[in-house]
């Protein structure tokens, strides 16, 4: 993590917290998407279009990032690709409710790699900040609970949500965002094309389908990417996974607003729970990180 000078870390958290909001508001549109073509056919359509918008208007800043850079920043996207594909597998096996709880396990899988893999040393604030935001995403999504492949192949993308976050944490430098965040859609897109294979992605049936999908490629694609990866260059990748668990209560939100679902107690318990978390993690005293050089050759 490489925080810029006379940047202000509440900015990141205010941009990652937009971040979860476009998130939250795709959860309805991508419902009735999914009713009008295949999984795989939308996230590649989605993340070519992200990947192409992204390529012409970053292409210098891709080509300032050095050969590792770019090969840390194509390793991330290939890592939430996988994810992504995997999240959307078990999501037709699992109910949304299960699927929506073990996805954001990632919030307690990131603490624990952080400390693994570059032994960083938490306070204790956000290891219970973790906790009390899984908690408040069973409250708002967990209904009931099977055992199945489902479970596994969803526990895997969060697990792999977790290393793309601690790794963008340690790798994301704030001068090479944009250029990081390109190469990472590019990455995702390659992902997710080859998993249309042989036949190749299909393309959106009628024109509302394709208003859609572009928003959730734009806006929640490469927007976000790009927002995400500027972000981590200024806060941790645990206090970011605190901060993005605010995705669920957006997505209810919109849900209700937009949707047809109900307010429900679930909703005001789970939703305070996970502001409680960020009001948590935004109040821990910060521990001086290791040298950024170091971070940056460590992974």
């Amino acid at each position: 993590m490489n925080q810029g000078p006379g940047t202000h870390p509440r900015w990141a958290t205010i941009g990652l917290v937009s971040v979860t909001a476009v998130w939250g508001s795709t959860f309805f549109m991508m419902k009735d998407i999914l009713q009008r073509m295949s999984t795989a056919d939308l996230l590649a359509v989605r993340f070519v279009i992200a990947a192409i918008v992204m390529v012409v208007m970053f292409r210098r800043s891709m080509a300032r990032l050095s050969a590792r850079s770019w090969q840390q920043a194509f390793v991330l996207g290939l890592v939430y690709g996988v994810a992504q594909l995997l999240q959307t597998w078990g999501l037709s096996r699992i109910a949304p409710s299960v699927s929506g709880f073990v996805t954001g396990t990632y919030v307690i899988f990131t603490p624990l790699l952080a400390t693994v893999l570059f032994r960083q040393r938490l306070p204790a604030a956000t290891w219970l900040a973790a906790i009390l935001s899984m908690g408040g995403i069973g409250v708002l999504a967990l209904h009931g609970w099977s055992v199945d492949l489902g479970l596994w192949l969803t526990l895997a993308s969060a697990a792999l949500y977790a290393l793309h976050i601690v790794g963008l944490g340690h790798w994301s430098r704030s001068g090479d965002a944009m250029g990081m965040a390109s190469v990472q859609i590019l990455a995702v897109a390659v992902v997710c094309v080859l998993a249309t294979l042989p036949s190749g992605p299909r393309r959106p049936p009628d024109p509302q389908t394709w208003i859609a999908v572009l928003y959730i490629a734009l806006a929640a694609g490469a927007g976000a990417m790009l927002a995400q990866t500027w972000a981590q260059t200024q806060m941790s990748s645990t206090r970011a996974a605190v901060v993005m668990t605010l995705e669920p209560v957006f997505g209810a939100f919109f849900a209700v607003v937009f949707g047809s679902e109900h307010a429900s107690w679930r909703m005001f318990v789970g939703g305070g729970m996970v502001m409680a978390a960020m009001y948590l993690i935004e109040l821990a005293p910060q521990r001086p990180g290791p040298d950024p050089e170091l971070e940056h050759h460590q992974l």
